[in-house]
């Protein structure tokens, strides 16, 4: 069955969304056209074959029209996603969903009254290197992680567009951490009790370009995220630590290994002290090789698709969409909490 969307705002991720449907679901979704508040946006549509809408209400009183996406600068991502539930749409929102968990109850509310699925394109849960931390523990490689460092880290110095304006939304919280954070929930389901934040403005004049957030759960696990538009020399992607070994993930191209131990046993305190580049000590001196076996990292396969063939199924009436709004309220309470750490300059208790 072929289903008819409209896009509002066809800005970069909306052409991205275009190019993969385009490419691959086009037996399922068929994208009526667009609406866009800036002329060039519009031409830039009419270029590639799509209607142009002169409204965004003519996309809501367009009968044939299932699914709007929502891909504008945040700021109002919250007033077309509602008008789109009344006019009787399903809607994917593009992330940052909202700006605040306040405004994204609000879209809940008016979902669950329309009888319309509302979801968030929250695409990087299919990330091959984060399908790799899952496998680790799911396939018994490794047991009971205690800490857990995402980083993403870069040297740009630039924020794109809306990322750099405070009215819109920007800033790496509301742009790379809203996807780390919803990783970490999607990792992790268990309540988070405590977060502490601090964000820098290191040469952006209005939002963050470079943040540190530390949360911790009921069950002990401790997750650091860490964004950084500022760094020259970058951190590895992930730095798992659990109770049996240490796994690393270096960077996007998957490259890391596991180390854990050979067996349960724990060492002896050597007789004497060790002398190492350390000086001298016997707490951090080598392990004994034969004490441990190194692995390599477990293959994860994604070929970015799972995403809209949920949406394709959820059409049909034959799944629910697989990005909940309750998980993504979850991410926006957080992030909530993200900001109010760093303006209060302490860590924050919770039960999310």
């Amino acid at each position: 069955m072929t289903h008819n969307m409209a896009i509002i705002g066809y800005g970069g991720m909306a052409g991205y969304h275009h190019d993969l449907i385009q490419k691959h679901f086009s037996q399922n979704l068929q994208i009526s056209g667009v609406y866009d508040v800036r002329e060039e946006a519009g031409k830039k549509a009419q270029e590639r074959g799509l209607k142009v809408y002169g409204s965004a209400e003519q996309i809501y009183a367009d009968k044939e029209v299932e699914l709007v996406l929502v891909a504008t600068p945040n700021d109002v991502h919250k007033s077309y996603s509602i008008a789109c539930l009344q006019a009787g749409k399903h809607v994917i929102c593009e992330k940052p969903v909202t700006l605040n968990s306040g405004e994204l109850e609000e879209i809940i509310g008016y979902a669950k009254r329309s009888g319309r699925f509302f979801t968030v394109h929250q695409n990087r849960r299919w990330d091959t290197d984060f399908l790799i931390l899952k496998k680790i523990f799911e396939s018994g490689m490794l047991h009971d992680p205690y800490m857990i460092e995402s980083r993403v880290q870069g040297s740009q110095r630039a924020l794109h567009g809306w990322r750099g304006w405070k009215q819109n939304g920007g800033g790496m919280v509301l742009d790379w951490g809203i996807h780390l954070i919803d990783q970490m929930l999607n990792f992790c389901p268990c309540k988070v009790v405590s977060v502490n934040a601090v964000l820098h403005q290191v040469f952006s004049k209005e939002v963050d370009d470079n943040f540190t957030a530390s949360f911790r759960f009921e069950n002990g696990l401790h997750y650091l995220v860490n964004i950084a538009m500022n760094s020259f020399i970058v951190q590895p992607r992930w730095h798992i630590s659990a109770e049996d070994g240490t796994a690393l993930i270096e960077n996007w191209n998957c490259d890391g290994r596991i180390v854990k131990l050979a067996d349960a046993k724990t060492l002896e305190w050597a007789e004497d002290i060790v002398y190492t580049a350390a000086g001298p000590t016997r707490s951090m001196a080598p392990r004994p090789k034969e004490t441990t076996l190194e692995l390599e990292l477990p293959k994860a396969v994604s070929d970015g698709l799972d995403y809209y063939r949920n949406i394709s199924d959820a059409l049909d009436g034959k799944a629910s969409p697989i990005v909940k709004p309750e998980e993504s309220l979850r991410v926006m309470k957080l992030i909530d909490l993200v900001f109010l750490s760093d303006k209060e300059k302490h860590g924050i208790a919770c039960a999310i």
